[in-house]
């Protein structure tokens, strides 16, 4: 996985509805997963712990699979 640039989180962090602070902190430290599986496992749980709404976790998903070379 590689380090987002600050443009790339800038994208998903100023769309509509999401949790702005979430989105840029999860996303800055992204690349220190091993794995896509690994980073999507962990928003999992930072999402059910932290209550993200679905416009936070969909903006972190993309996030998470830019990093890992993913184009969706």
């Amino acid at each position: 996985m590689r380090k987002l640039t600050e443009d790339e989180i800038e994208r998903f962090a100023r769309r509509r509805g999401v949790r702005r602070i979430a989105v840029e902190n999860f996303l800055m430290t992204v690349h220190n997963n091993q794995s896509i599986g690994v980073a999507l496992a962990n928003l999992g749980m930072d999402a059910s712990l932290y209550n993200w709404n679905s416009e936070t976790i969909r903006a972190i998903t993309e996030g998470i699979y830019l990093s890992g070379g993913v184009r969706r």
